[in-house]
């Protein structure tokens, strides 16, 4: 299998460590491009560096490199997921303002009916944020808010990591047992 990653500049950015970290123990061949922004939260939000999450994926692009293989709705992917997804973001998928890579990608997944996960931060959500969402599900977009579950009982924050990496990948259909699921 092999997904692009996109990650911009909303907080929440260790959601988007932990699934690239999972990704990589299921071998999924990982496009990964990060927004200025992002890189800035793994700065602020992480001890990590940015070398070593780019480490985790297969390749990285430049989200200005509008030449990039993933900039082509020819470069064969079985789908995206953008997390954590700012709402400048969304709405440049929305409406199909295709100015940086991650969105020049986002919109060719969905003009070739991939799966593209969209999974916004951002609370409360306005009139307009709403609106910009709806489009996205429409388009044929899966919207995803980083809010996980709590019936599995989570001790650690990791925990509630695990539950959004596993969530985003069984919008795949990506086998795993990132969390405990739901059991009356």
């Amino acid at each position: 299998m092999k997904l692009i990653v996109g990650m911009t500049g909303a907080s929440g950015i260790q959601y988007a460590v932990e699934l690239l970290k999972s990704l990589k123990e299921k071998k999924i061949e990982v496009h990964l491009v990060m927004s200025e922004w992002a890189e800035k939260l793994i700065k602020i939000e992480t001890d990590y560096k940015i070398g070593e999450i780019k480490k985790l994926a297969f390749k990285v692009y430049d989200n200005k490199d509008m030449a990039g293989e993933i900039a082509s709705s020819s470069f064969l992917v079985d789908g995206m997921v953008i997390i954590p997804c700012t709402l400048k973001s969304a709405s440049e998928v929305a409406n199909a303002h295709c100015g940086t890579l991650i969105a020049r990608a986002a919109d060719n997944v969905l003009k070739m009916k991939k799966k593209l996960v969209v999974c916004i931060r951002e609370t409360p959500l306005s009139t307009p944020a709403l609106e910009q969402l709806h489009k996205i599900s429409v388009a044929g977009g899966i919207v995803m808010p980083l809010s996980p579950g709590f019936y599995h009982k989570p001790k650690e924050i990791k925990h509630l990591f695990s539950f959004i990496s596993g969530k985003v990948m069984d919008c795949f259909e990506i086998n795993n047992e990132e969390f405990k699921r739901w059991k009356k």
